[in-house]
């Protein structure tokens, strides 16, 4: 009883496009890739395009005449019954950061294009960050009390694991979670913009009270080991095996957090394993371009900035300057994050 399901208009899916995958699969949904897929073809395509077969894939942000949509809905009445209980839900260990300046980007030149002009950068407060990146068991006990469904593990394993698949949205929605259980001003708006203490939308990352990803600025100077940082290329080490997992010692797995030896402040794994989201939209040149104080880039663009790099990566991108952007709506197998807190008295 569905009518123009081929031609009229090409049709919008929630999936992205990455080819299809050559095991079975059970409730499919791609969450990989940059473009979306359409289906149906259109009334200006020949018939092969309108085949049920027939997949194309176009930018999401693309606009045309001949591109339309259908809606869809779980047929279920009941949300998911919670595998967690909620007693049982603990907040993210966190190490303190002693405000202090550093010198930001990479002096090497390795990464000139995105990692330079170095500059020197001066945070004016305190603030608390993740001793861990986020864990499966942690992300799942949000998800069993807020009936989300739970992001897919890829068969490694859950638990201590970092969490994976997780969107930009995703991670800001745990942060908001986790203030608002703790009595806390929720550090994001509906939007993404940041929130101070009294609900008030801010630029200014030392008058936000929630849990909330670190800036990138922040990000770094931890994981160089703030005013303990001894100047390693890695976060703890100038020995990548030291600290990281990373291409060469983690089968291109993820691994239980904390295994490796921690950095300067007692922060565990800021090289390697996962890719960690930051607030920071991500633009190539901003490093040119930044204040100094307390830098923080809220000019909307296209991607949000990653550091420290992932276990199926090589020894380059986990180094405490390395940058990586993905698009907040796009989630991955390689992409997780830790959490934040501004030190407000």
């Amino acid at each position: 009883g569905l009518h123009d399901m081929s031609g009229n208009v090409w049709e919008w899916c929630s999936d992205r496009s990455l080819g299809y995958s050559d095991r079975e699969e059970t409730n499919p949904h791609n969450i990989a890739g940059y473009k979306r897929v359409i289906r149906g073809g259109c009334w200006c395509n020949s018939s092969d395009l309108t085949r049920v077969t027939c997949s194309e894939a176009i930018d999401h942000e693309e606009l045309h005449a001949t591109i339309g949509f259908r809606v869809c809905r779980i047929a279920s009445a009941e949300k998911p019954k919670p595998t967690i209980q909620e007693a049982e839900v603990k907040l993210p260990a966190m190490e303190f950061v002693e405000r202090g300046s550093f010198v930001m980007g990479d002096p090497s030149g390795y990464d000139r294009l995105y990692t330079s002009p170095t500059r020197p950068v001066e945070l004016t407060y305190d603030f608390h960050i993740g001793r861990y990146e986020v864990t499966f068991a942690e992300y799942d006990s949000f998800c069993a009390a807020t009936g989300r469904q739970l992001p897919p593990d890829e068969g490694w394993g859950r638990g201590s694991r970092p969490v994976i698949n997780v969107t930009w949205w995703d991670a800001v929605e745990y942060c908001n979670w986790l203030s608002e259980r703790e009595g806390l001003r929720p550090a994001y708006d509906d939007y993404g913009y940041l929130l101070d203490s009294n609900g008030q939308e801010t630029t200014d990352v030392s008058t936000v009270a929630g849990y909330r990803l670190p800036t990138e600025a922040e990000w770094e100077y931890a994981a160089r080991g703030g005013k303990k940082g001894r100047g390693y290329k890695y976060s703890g080490s100038d020995d990548i095996d030291e600290v990281a997992w990373y291409g060469d010692n983690s089968r291109s797995t993820t691994q239980e957090v904390g295994m490796k030896a921690p950095n300067e402040l007692g922060l565990y794994d800021m090289s390697g394993n996962v890719w960690e989201w930051c607030s920071d939209w991500y633009a190539d040149d901003y490093f040119g371009q930044s204040p100094n104080l307390n830098p923080y880039n809220d000019s909307i663009d296209l991607e949000r900035v990653m550091r420290g790099g992932s276990a199926g990566l090589d020894p380059t991108c986990a180094r405490v300057t390395s940058r990586e952007s993905l698009e907040p709506s796009a989630a991955g197998n390689v992409v997780g994050f830790r959490v934040c807190r501004t030190a407000i008295k």
